[in-house]
């Protein structure tokens, strides 16, 4: 039988009390005023608060709420709350609660003294609320503010190095706006990509879709590997290094040929850190590829933007029939 009705608090009529907390939707304790062990003890548990921790009223009633803490419960929340009543104080605050099947959940306390004609207090009235949700929300508003923030100094960067490589590269004015213009296209793509991700990563078939889908017709694209998901870190230069791989052969290679075709295949392999992306970029029944008479834009970036900002090992090749070209990305753990 719960000590409810032993709780005496003048001029109110303890039964509309009783069914007004039983009707609420917040979790509510009520335990004993001593704070060392044993005590506090529960002496009034209302239905929500078994909704939320799965413990019935008989199985709480007689034990103290520390049996809801468990090993990933923060003692910083524990001992402020410990200090606050000490001092007479109310308290407010959250900790990880551990429900009775193990699981856990973030809970905010409102905890305030109950005191008797003396001003002695004589129990504690806690009122919980699942805020798990709502925290974990924020956890995610707060990651992807870091992330935004790291992102946006990261392409600020990458525009000035497209900028500075693109003017010293292009022959004329009308090439410098046609390929800066493409890159910053891809680019923006790439990012609007990522961002409409939670967890702010992008496919990497859906990297080359971007970039080859408008030549697939009468099947002169061919894309093969598994599914694979690569973080902004990583999307951003590789996105640029295929954009530079189809541009370039839309201009000089396969793309730009009747009947010529490009084969994209990919996979997984082991690393010393962990995995790398493994792949390989084939174009077929081109015209024979020639020497570069001078190193563009393309060539640094798959030589040398790529392989500083991803770590990436780069092979050319110039087979009788076109450009082939292999890349190995290190994938970090997890």
């Amino acid at each position: 039988m719960s000590q409810f009705g032993d709780i005496r608090l003048d001029g109110v009529d303890l039964r509309l009390l009783r069914a007004a907390v039983e009707a609420a939707g917040e979790a509510i304790l009520i335990t004993t005023a001593d704070l060392d062990e044993p005590g506090p003890v529960i002496v009034y548990a209302n239905p929500a608060f078994s909704r939320l921790s799965g413990y019935g009223f008989d199985e709480v009633v007689g034990h103290s709420p520390r049996f809801l803490q468990g090993p990933a419960t923060e003692r910083g929340p524990l001992d402020a709350a410990r200090r606050s009543l000490v001092a007479g104080d109310a308290f407010q605050g959250e900790a990880l609660n551990y429900r009775k099947d193990g699981s856990t959940y973030r809970v905010e306390w409102l905890i305030t003294p109950v005191r008797d004609a003396d001003g002695r207090i004589t129990n504690w009235v806690s009122a919980q609320r699942d805020v798990t949700e709502r925290r974990a929300f924020e956890d995610r508003q707060t990651m992807m503010v870091r992330e935004l923030h790291h992102r946006v100094k990261n392409t600020l960067a990458t525009v000035q190095a497209v900028l500075n490589a693109t003017l010293r590269s292009a022959m004329s004015p009308s090439e410098f706006f046609d390929a800066f213009t493409g890159r910053i296209v891809s680019l923006a793509r790439t990012h609007a990509l990522i961002t409409e991700d939670q967890a702010q990563a992008a496919s990497f078939e859906g990297l080359l879709r971007a970039e080859l889908d408008p030549y697939s017709e009468d099947g002169r694209v061919t894309l093969m590997g598994p599914s694979l998901r690569l973080p902004s870190e990583l999307a951003v230069p590789v996105s640029m290094a295929l954009h530079e791989l189809t541009t370039n052969a839309l201009r000089h290679g396969a793309l730009g040929h009747p009947g010529g075709r490009v084969v994209v295949t990919w996979g997984l392999e082991d690393d010393p850190g962990g995995q790398a992306l493994a792949w390989t970029w084939n174009e077929h029944d081109g015209p024979p590829p020639a020497l570069p008479t001078r190193e563009g834009f393309g060539s640094r970036l798959l030589n040398k933007i790529l392989t500083a900002q991803t770590a990436a090992e780069v092979n050319f090749a110039h087979d009788t029939d076109g450009l082939r070209i292999g890349v190995r990305v290190p994938l970090r753990r997890g």
